[in-house]
Order: C-alpha cells, then sequence, then structure tokens
C-alpha cells in the first residue's frame, strides 16, 4: 500500500480515502472466502508488514494500522521500488499481489515491478484524481510539490503552460503504461469520483472472462454491490 505524500492529494475525495475503502473492501471479501491477507504499508519508507491471516480480526488489524497511523509530517519523495523489494524479501510462497499506488515516485520501480511479477500474480490498483490529468483553470495561484516541497507560482490560464503540463501528463501515462505492459502486469485505474464496488466488480467479471484469478471477487462483490 503506497501511503506517500502525494496519496494525500484529492480535488474532492483523496486518493487515500480510496484506499482506505478499497482496502477494506478488499480484506473483508478475500478473508471471507478463506483466503489468508496480509499488507505492507508504505508512507516515508516501509512503515508496517502484516503478515497474512485469515479471519475477521486480521481485517481490523489491518484497518487499524492503515487508519491510526501518523501523517507523514514532512515532504519526501516516493521510492516505489523499496516497496516493492520488501514485498518480494516477504512473500517466498507465490501470492497473489494487489499494489495500491499512484505511481508518483522516483526512476527504478519498474525493473522491481518486473521482478516481483514473475514471482507472483500482481494486480496494480492505480489511484488517480481527475485534476491530476486535466488543470483546473484557476488562474494565477501557488501549486505545491508534496513529494518535494517545492513551490511554483503558476497562471493555470495561460494557454502554453496547459500545453506543456498537458504534454507532461501524457509522457507520464505513456512512462507508467508502458512499465506495467513490460512486467506482465493487470492494471486498474481507479479514480477519486469512481464508484468504487461497481469498478472493481466490472474489473474482476473481465478477469474471470480472461481465465485469470479472481480469488472469488466477482462472487463476494456482486453480493456487496447495492
Amino acid at each position: 500500500l503506497d501511503l506517500s505524500p502525494s496519496v494525500n492529494f484529492g480535488s474532492q475525495v483523496s486518493k487515500c480515502k480510496v484506499l482506505e475503502q478499497l482496502v477494506a473492501v478488499l480484506a473483508r471479501v478475500l478473508t471471507r472466502h478463506g483466503n489468508p491477507v496480509g499488507a505492507i504499508l508504505y508512507g516515508v519508507g516501509i512503515e508496517a508488514v502484516i503478515p497474512p491471516a485469515t479471519g475477521r480480526r486480521q481485517v481490523l488489524r489491518i484497518l487499524r494500522t492503515l487508519l491510526d497511523r501518523p501523517k507523514p509530517a514532512q515532504a519526501a519523495r516516493t521510492d516505489l521500488g523499496e516497496l516493492l523489494r520488501t514485498a518480494m524479501q516477504v512473500m517466498p510462497r507465490r501470492s497473489m499481489v494487489f499494489l495500491v499506488s499512484d505511481f508518483i515516485s522516483t526512476p527504478g520501480w519498474p525493473k522491481a515491478l518486473a521482478q516481483l511479477g514473475w514471482r507472483h500474480e500482481v494486480v496494480a490498483l492505480r489511484l488517480y484524481d481527475p485534476a491530476e490529468r486535466e488543470l483546473p483553470k484557476f488562474g494565477l495561484g501557488l501549486v505545491q510539490d508534496v513529494e518535494t516541497g517545492e513551490q511554483l507560482f503558476v497562471d493555470a490560464d495561460d494557454r502554453v503552460f496547459r500545453e506543456r503540463y498537458a504534454a507532461a501528463v501524457r509522457r507520464r501515462e505513456s512512462e507508467i503504461l508502458g512499465a506495467l505492459a513490460d512486467a506482465g502486469v493487470d492494471a486498474l485505474e481507479l479514480s477519486t469520483d469512481d464508484d468504487l464496488l461497481e469498478t472493481l466488480l466490472r474489473f474482476a467479471v473481465l478477469r474471470k472472462r480472461r481465465g485469470l484469478s479472481t480469488v472469488g471477487l466477482s462472487r463476494h462483490l456482486e453480493a456487496l454491490a447495492p
């Protein structure tokens, strides 16, 4: 679970809030099906490693650890590679891994992801906020990089600036999607304004049709959906 500073961003609902809801749903569904569930929490470095276990107590333990963690006191760059390498170290058996992140990170993580994908079945659940892909028009203002603390005064209505921003977004999208594809990792994009259950159910059904493991997700998500 990527809980780095950038995950706290959200124009309406934060990516972190979506992550918390996602973890609650997945942990509940997977343990109901008898699957042991664990978690690795990454904020400013590795914060917690929760060994796999089954049952309601395990779900509560994961959620309590997630919700009670202190918020980072300062900006810090994300090293997603550290999270991925830790996952390889603590999981000797082949497992199904849900990697929940916004994939805003320092370089170097694609190699670690490919190694993890070779040893385990990895599903990347990528969090994003619509404002990260299309810059809102707010005129003159100060923006801050939550990972570095760097501040920049911008004109969000300026055509040239918006074109450069859009080009940078396209480059980042291409790099992330390319890395996921190269690693052979199945991926689902989750927006902060998506209906979480509906999106997860649709994804689980698609995986089932493709003959991929759903660890009982589709059946149990149907029971949870309104």
